[in-house]
């Protein structure tokens, strides 16, 4: 079993942090497959971003407001090219890890049968705002999702076989604009997923800040790495067990905050474990002692 990482990097054709990426990938390199999805290939510097790279005849226009072609084109490509792949980790050039590669390797081994997707009723008037179109869909189809996420090989397939059964759904809420932000909340929908929870976690994958957003439509930007940033990441890792990626993480954040919080994380995981080795330990004693 692997983990397909489909990285959309249309802007500046670079990984805000390539290297912690490859320390933290190279752990996990047995199980771990790597695509890229960009504008042109040209502009690519990097070797290791180069050689994962999807063919040019597989990439699609993107801007911010129309990237659901990009997404569907990855998915498309990383779901055939390896069928061993079974999670699909849909991420931006300024998403880091958050977690270390061991925890990582345990949660994908524990959850790899569920999309980790958060999803919820839109939270716009679509009357007011035609973001997505939705207001020309029924009113079950009035939903949101987060635009970063992981996906199980089967809710991938059902996103594939969607285009073929509903595009005409596909085009119009494609044509409304930040699709991304809906379409796959529909998706899943329209195949009973979502109603019955059916193998989907509720959850964010990807941390991120959107009470001090950087714009009117995207999260905080982590750049200086202050004590909210720090104190944000550390409450949020608390509450939320299912984040594994940080976004939108600038090129000038400090590695160190990174490095450290993926140590802290490792280091707490083998302390718990350590607990219940030693619990484990005194359980197998006391049973011989009484026997």
């Amino acid at each position: 079993m692997k983990v397909a990482l489909c990285f959309l990097i249309s802007y500046k054709h670079i990984l805000n942090k390539e290297e912690i990426w490859k320390k933290w990938i190279e752990p996990n390199q047995d199980i771990i497959n790597v695509y890229f999805h960009y504008k042109k290939l040209s502009l690519i510097k990097s070797k290791w971003i180069k050689k994962n790279c999807i063919p040019e005849n597989k990439i699609f226009p993107t801007s911010y407001f129309h990237v659901v072609p990009a997404y569907i084109s990855i998915l498309n490509y990383a779901y055939y090219n390896d069928l061993e792949n079974k999670w699909f980790c849909l991420l931006s050039e300024s998403c880091v890890p958050i977690i270390s590669s061991q925890q990582f390797r345990i949660l994908f081994f524990k959850k790899y049968n569920l999309s980790i997707f958060k999803w919820r009723p839109a939270y716009w008037n679509v009357n007011f705002h035609f973001r997505a179109n939705l207001h020309l869909l029924k009113s079950d189809f009035h939903l949101a999702n987060d635009p970063w996420f992981v996906l199980t090989r089967e809710h991938v397939f059902q996103c594939i076989i969607f285009l073929i059964k509903k595009n005409n759904i596909y085009k119009t809420v494609c044509k409304g604009g930040l699709a991304n932000e809906s379409l796959f909340a529909i998706i899943l929908h329209s195949f009973e997923n979502i109603s019955t929870n059916k193998k989907i976690i509720n959850n964010s994958s990807t941390l991120a800040d959107w009470n001090r957003m950087s714009s009117p439509t995207s999260p905080y930007l982590f750049n200086n790495g202050n004590n909210k940033d720090i104190k944000f990441i550390t409450e949020e890792l608390k509450k939320n067990e299912d984040v594994i990626f940080l976004r939108k993480v600038s090129p000038f954040f400090p590695n160190e905050i990174i490095l450290n919080f993926i140590k802290n994380k490792n280091i707490c995981y083998n302390f718990n474990y350590y607990i219940l080795f030693l619990f484990l330990i005194y359980l197998y004693m006391v049973f011989h002692f009484f026997v």
